[in-house]
């Protein structure tokens, strides 16, 4: 038995937000039908890299899913997507605000027929004066804000949809709220979700700077404006980060790298205050031995220090940790749902689906 079993989700959803969402529903138990154009959803082709025939940009969001392939621009397409949605528990979509209404599958037309749909729309900016802009994950970066405090010399772009994603989990948690809602009254609701907002609000600290204390942060690079040492550092062989957050790890990586005490760090706050002085000092230490040693010696000293993994070393630290990241599904080798449920575990079914 799956925490979701007997939940059948519509998914409408195209590209990463919305399919990333049903994907962890999918994890979760719900019976997910990908419904899609006669071509195919768009990411089936974004390749390289290629694994299995498949672009493994499709791959990696639609396991655990059936496809239907319905033309919307069809009358029996439009009965077809209808008598779908009409035996679901919830529909997701994530086209331009406008396009569902055009074939009656808008939430204000299903109200009316099927009371307890749970209907979630995926924008880019939101239905009203947003509607026409396109959500496309890099656009929403640069016009959210998150570019701006991003990078070193020049604006940089995270390296993943990373407001796809973040959408596609803020997607996930309001379906699931709306269905709880449903539970206590047998009624739907429309979960309304935008890329900008998701970000506004996932920029959390930065975005309370601003909208508390108008606080407008510039362009970071890897340090943090509020804790020192917070930062990536060169050793003798690679970079290595600290992430100090308290004055009892400062003194014990104090000790480890036999520094004395100095009035200008004895504070987070002095330390962020003397940030350029103490990069200089601890930088001329941690050169002198090789990352992967600082890692082995500042780790039981409780100093949270790492090497800058590419990710083959990242999955290999966490199956070293017993983490288990990833999933073997229909002989893919896939990322694993990182939710875990003691009682309701996530589980691989299906492998993505070929086009129908």
């Amino acid at each position: 038995m799956s925490a979701l079993d007997g939940v059948v989700i519509a998914d409408f959803g195209r590209v990463l937000a919305a399919p990333y969402a049903t994907m962890m529903l999918a994890d979760l138990g719900a019976e997910v039908v990908k419904v899609e154009h006669p071509r195919g959803d768009e990411t089936r082709t974004w390749g390289p890299p290629h694994a299995h025939g498949h672009a493994t940009y499709f791959l990696s969001v639609n396991r655990n899913k059936r496809s239907r392939t319905i033309d919307l621009a069809t009358p029996a397409g439009v009965a077809a997507a209808r008598e779908l949605v009409l035996g679901a528990d919830v529909l997701v979509e994530n086209f331009r605000p406008g396009t569902m209404r055009r074939f009656g599958l808008d939430h204000e037309s299903l109200r009316e027929v099927h009371r307890g749909l749970v209907y979630c729309s995926v924008t880019g900016f939101g239905a009203g004066a947003g509607a026409a802009l396109p959500g496309y994950d890099l656009l929403v970066q640069a016009v959210g804000g998150l570019m701006s405090v991003t990078g070193g010399d020049e604006p940089t772009k995270v390296g993943v949809a990373l407001v796809d994603v973040l959408t596609g989990m803020h997607a996930a948690v309001g379906i699931l709220a709306a269905l709880r809602h449903r539970d206590r009254t047998g009624l739907g609701q429309l979960v309304e979700v935008d890329l900008l907002s998701v970000l506004l609000s996932s920029m959390v600290n930065q975005s309370a700077g601003y909208t508390l204390a108008g606080v407008v942060p510039g362009r970071l690079g890897n340090r943090h404006p509020s804790i020192a040492p917070y930062e990536v550092f060169p050793t003798a062989d690679a970079p290595v980060v600290l992430a100090v957050g308290n004055d009892r790890q400062f003194a014990r990586l104090c000790t480890a790298l036999d520094l004395p005490p100095d009035n200008r760090f004895t504070t987070n706050a002095q330390r962020v205050a003397h940030v350029d002085a103490l990069f200089d000092l601890l930088a001329a230490r941690l050169r002198a031995r090789p990352a992967a040693e600082w890692f082995a010696v500042l780790t039981p000293l409780g100093v949270p220090c790492g090497p800058v993994n590419d990710l083959a070393g990242a999955f290999a630290l966490a199956e070293s940790l017993g983490l288990d990241p990833t999933a073997e599904v229909g002989g893919m080798r896939l990322p694993a749902n990182p939710i875990r449920l003691s009682a309701t575990p996530a589980a691989y079914r299906l492998p993505p689906p070929n086009l129908e």
